[in-house]
């Protein structure tokens, strides 16, 4: 099998995306990822696919081993990246079902490793935490779900859910949406100059967001996210099934993101 360019990592729900994939074990030097990578095609096009959470999502959002999945998918020859998630809404407009493809991060996580580099002077740009040609090709794969185009993802430590306090100043902000998995998976990306962006579904408006005068809306609940995922994965998979045939050549500058510094270790 020839060698995988381009990588989906699967969310909550989204545990499979090839069919009669090969499984990889990847040994990393920051331990297993959460679960072997499974190779296939894609029309013309080789593909790994890595569950997030892990094939029976062992993995909570504050325990994915982020360091060794990207590490592992780099390590097979893969250089791009679709990450799709679940969010919750933070603005009365982006109801479930809706799709947003972020254009920011807000990192609001705590005690996450979150960095390759513990030695020296690696300092990644990350004002722009997407890759805007990946962005481009999920926007346009999506355009009969009319998604929304950028927009602020707050990514929360979990694995509970918000406070409406917490919410409603989400949303004050004017961030679009919260999630627990955004980071540091993206900038772990970019540190290993691979293109990365994520498409994200979003499953509940935020507890908070639709209370209204002081009101109290519905709290989130995990069983009603999850039922929401189930009735889009398919639409979603399609979707990046798409995306996956139309991407080219990368000449974006994601690949050179670590040019002329030292690293204390080779890349993959």
């Amino acid at each position: 099998m020839s060698t995988p360019d381009v990588a989906v990592i699967g969310g909550s729900g989204f545990y499979t995306f090839l069919e009669d994939p090969e499984q990889v074990d990847v040994d990393t030097p920051y331990g297993p990822p959460s679960a072997p990578v499974s190779i296939g095609q894609v029309g013309d096009r080789t593909v790994a696919f890595l569950p997030r959470h892990g094939a029976d999502h062992r993995y909570p959002a504050h325990r994915v081993p982020y360091r060794a999945n990207l590490w592992a998918l780099r390590s097979l020859g893969v250089r791009q990246v679709l990450a799709p998630c679940a969010v919750g809404g933070l603005r009365p407009e982006l109801g479930p079902g809706s799709f947003v493809v972020p254009d920011q991060l807000v990192d609001r996580t705590s005690g996450r490793l979150q960095t390759y580099y513990d030695t020296g002077a690696v300092h990644v740009s990350f004002a722009d935490p997407y890759c805007e040609r990946l962005r481009g090709h999920l926007l346009d794969g999506l355009a009969d779900q009319q998604p929304t185009d950028g927009g602020a993802m707050v990514v929360i430590e979990g694995p509970r859910f918000s406070t409406r306090a917490e919410s409603r100043w989400y949303a004050d902000q004017g961030w679009a949406v919260v999630n627990m998995t955004g980071h540091p998976e993206a900038v772990l990306a970019r540190e290993l100059a691979l293109c990365y962006a994520t498409v994200a579904l979003v499953t509940d408006h935020d507890a908070g967001v639709d209370d209204g005068a002081g009101g109290h809306g519905e709290a989130v609940s995990m069983e009603a996210v999850f039922q929401v995922f189930r009735e889009h994965t398919d639409t979603l998979k399609s979707t990046l099934a798409t995306v996956v045939g139309t991407l080219g050549e990368r000449d974006c500058a994601c690949g050179s993101s670590v040019d002329g510094m030292t690293l204390p270790f080779e890349l993959p």
